[in-house]
């Protein structure tokens, strides 16, 4: 009877071990900020997420405009995925609605293409008064101008007027596991993680693939004390890109490839999979420290929507797609949103951050937004078409809320008269970016929830 009992209380340990490993350790507050997982779970799930896959599905922002043939500026990446699951269907003109069509794609309504007409007269008109201007300088001016508009952007945005763009519609071309991994798919993290996180190459990552057989305690200890030792601005730059590859890692781990067959295609959750990129055991400790990583993440895009509200309403302002009812209900639906984002108790405090000696305050701002910049370069490195769209919308997602939370004072100096040129702009590209980015991310955080449920049930 003892041995009985003895063996009973063994099986609960193991099975409370088990089930404490990698999501409960992944609870309370988050470094860096004053929030903590529980309050994020709560908010996201039960609040935001459902009215974000609403606005998500709407015709403005379904139908995001990419070129995907842009050649990788850094190594020669001539092969392409050649598995069909890869793949990414273009639209068809006729099925990409009629605003977004012939609107240009910094504007948002047929009022601010009018006036957008209006003010290219007025210039027009004012550059014939001068004419004492050589070309030299007039390129000049457009150089300015361009380099300014440049110069507040995280990440590159593709030429929305080039032959190569294409319409995707991303209900159509979800992200979800495409069989694209190994060296290649790898190279592209490494890349981002050796190159362009502030990291000297003595610095061994935990879990480096490339150097996955080497990687010890010690390597992990030597990593993160050489992270605590820099300064809040790199740390959380190495965090938001960690983050956003566990958001992608659980978004495969969610829609994974369960059976593929001559008449079915069957995705699903694969709890097996996501283990083997979250569990404590299984990742020497890194699982948890990744999933904690996103909900940094989650917390600095989420103040990026909140910050940017005064734009979005402007009256000016409209998701214009040529069906006025439609587009006006949900550009409600889209200040609600953003409404319920600012209403978030505990918001990532960005002024943490650039707030030293003011000169090398704005070198660091400068080395971090050239870094982001580099990294939404590699996307274009990325051989999977797929992969590709969604890395690269992902990236300028992220990227659109850098530079949102680093432009406080021009949103607060937006004119509240049409006639005044703003000082702070969004393209269409960047708008649908920076929703279905944190569309994403809202996405992983949710899933958590599911896998959580998964494990759970699979421990009974």
């Amino acid at each position: 009877m003892g041995r009985v009992v003895f063996l009973f209380l063994l099986f609960l340990q193991v099975l409370g071990s088990a089930h404490s490993r990698c999501f409960c350790q992944v609870k309370g507050e988050l470094d860096d900020c004053a929030c903590d997982v529980e309050t994020i779970d709560s908010f996201n799930n039960e609040q935001l997420f459902p009215k974000l896959q609403t606005l998500l599905e709407s015709d403005y922002f379904r139908f995001y405009k990419v070129n995907l043939n842009k050649p990788c500026p850094f190594w020669a990446a001539d092969s392409h995925c050649g598995l069909r699951n890869c793949a990414v269907k273009p639209c068809s003109p006729n099925e990409v609605p009629e605003g977004l069509r012939s609107s240009p794609h910094s504007k948002y309504s047929a009022e601010a293409n009018k006036e957008q007409l209006d003010e290219c007269e007025k210039e027009k008109h004012l550059g014939a008064v001068d004419v004492s201007l050589s070309e030299e300088t007039q390129e000049a001016l457009l150089d300015w101008r361009k380099h300014d508009d440049e110069a507040e952007r995280f990440c590159v945005i593709d030429d929305e007027e080039s032959p190569d763009s294409q319409y995707v519609d991303l209900l159509l071309n979800p992200e979800r596991y495409t069989g694209y991994n190994g060296p290649e798919a790898w190279q592209i993290w490494t890349s981002i993680y050796e190159e362009n996180c502030f990291k000297p190459f003595t610095i061994k990552r935990p879990l480096n693939p490339s150097s996955f057989q080497s990687s010890s305690g010690i390597d992990a200890r030597t990593f993160y004390s050489w992270l605590e030792g820099q300064c809040v601005e790199k740390r959380a730059f190495y965090r938001l890109i960690s983050g956003l590859h566990a958001s992608i890692s659980v978004h495969l781990s969610a829609r994974y490839l369960l059976n593929d067959s001559w008449y079915q295609s069957k995705w699903g959750h694969n709890v097996s999979e996501f283990r083997q990129r979250f569990d404590s055991d299984l990742t020497a400790g890194e699982g948890p420290k990744r999933l904690r990583n996103l909900y940094f993440l989650y917390l600095i895009e989420l103040r990026a929507l909140a910050k940017v509200l005064p734009f979005f309403k402007q009256p000016s302002f409209r998701l214009y797609t040529g069906r006025p009812e439609e587009d006006q209900k949900h550009k409600e639906l889209l200040l609600d949103i953003l409404q319920l984002a600012r209403s978030f108790p505990l918001h990532f405090d960005e002024t943490s951050l650039f707030a030293g000696d003011e000169k090398e305050a704005a070198k660091l701002k400068e080395d971090v937004r050239l870094a982001f910049r580099n990294i939404s370069k590699i996307m274009d490195c990325v051989g999977c078409f797929k992969c590709r769209l969604w890395g690269k919308l992902q990236t300028q997602g992220l990227g659109t809320a850098l530079k949102i939370l680093f432009s406080e004072r021009q949103i607060e100096a937006l004119p509240h008269s049409r006639g005044q040129r703003p000082s702070f702009q969004l393209s269409r590209q960047e708008v649908i970016s920076l929703l279905n980015a944190f569309g994403r991310i809202s996405t992983s955080i949710k899933e958590l929830n599911t896998f959580r449920s998964l494990i759970g049930e699979e421990m009974t």
